[in-house]
């Protein structure tokens, strides 16, 4: 019954799990944040903010599994202000999108023009999973958090699909990294700040030099992961280059 469900939330006001973007079973989205916060530097240098992909092979072809990994860490922040600005529908709204739907373990949600899924997994305020579903298809999101010595949280968030050869080959990694690298930049403004972003900025600032240069170190550090993780270093730069044209409209 829906009253016995435990809510995937704290008792404070909060936000539900925002994802990724892509390119069919992956999902785009925009970045919501504005360009004076671009972090070129900090993903360029990778400090607290490691990429990982994983191409499964073991199993047969269309049920292999991709996995885009990345933990940055959020200096300063408690781990349950973290939580809840990442399962509060009224938090989410102010650097991700809208969402509404039964925000607890087994209930459906729906982002805005974005991807829907259902809530298997909830502790409070540790980590969270939920399918995510867009396109006709369906993957994986789960996220960790996990408080520092230093004060800092942990944000560890993986999104795992079931891609075949051709599709991992196409766009590799990136194609839902690059879109959760530029949803961290919106959390961490929001976090900073506690201010909602303009969504105008938000639309306008991935055709900005700062919102290019952004991607395109991006798509270099998941070309690194997908080398490190068995790719070929000629077919991870030519993935890379093709997923980098599918996000900035451009030729690879």
């Amino acid at each position: 019954m829906r009253s016995a469900r435990r809510p995937c939330r704290t008792s404070t006001p909060g936000s539900i799990a925002s994802g990724a973007a892509g390119l069919r079973t992956w999902t785009h989205w925009q970045p919501r944040l504005r360009a004076a916060d671009a972090s070129a530097d900090h993903l360029a240098k990778g400090n607290d903010n490691n990429a990982g992909a994983i191409h499964d092979r073991s199993q047969a072809p269309d049920q292999r599994r991709a996995t885009a990994r990345r933990h940055p860490r959020a200096r300063g922040g408690r781990i349950d202000d973290l939580w809840d600005a990442c399962t509060s529908p009224e938090r989410i709204s102010r650097w991700f999108l809208p969402v509404s739907g039964d925000l607890r373990l087994g209930g459906r949600f729906q982002i805005r023009g974005n991807a829907s899924g259902t809530i298997e997994r909830c502790d409070p305020p540790k980590s969270f999973g939920a399918t995510w579903e867009f396109g006709g298809e369906v993957s994986w999101i789960e996220v960790r958090l996990n408080a520092e010595a230093d004060g800092s949280t942990r944000f560890e968030l993986e999104h795992t699909a079931h891609v075949d050869d051709e599709r991992w080959a196409e766009f590799g990694p990136g194609a839902v990294g690059i879109g959760w690298d530029m949803g961290f930049m919106g959390l961490a403004t929001h976090l900073s700040s506690g201010e909602a972003v303009d969504p105008q900025q938000a639309a306008a600032w991935p055709a900005s030099d700062d919102g290019k240069l952004f991607m395109s170190l991006s798509s270099e550090r998941w070309r690194e992961a997908s080398i490190a993780a068995g790719t070929d270093d000629a077919s991870a730069r030519a993935a890379a280059d093709r997923c980098m044209a599918a996000y900035t409209g451009t030729a690879p």
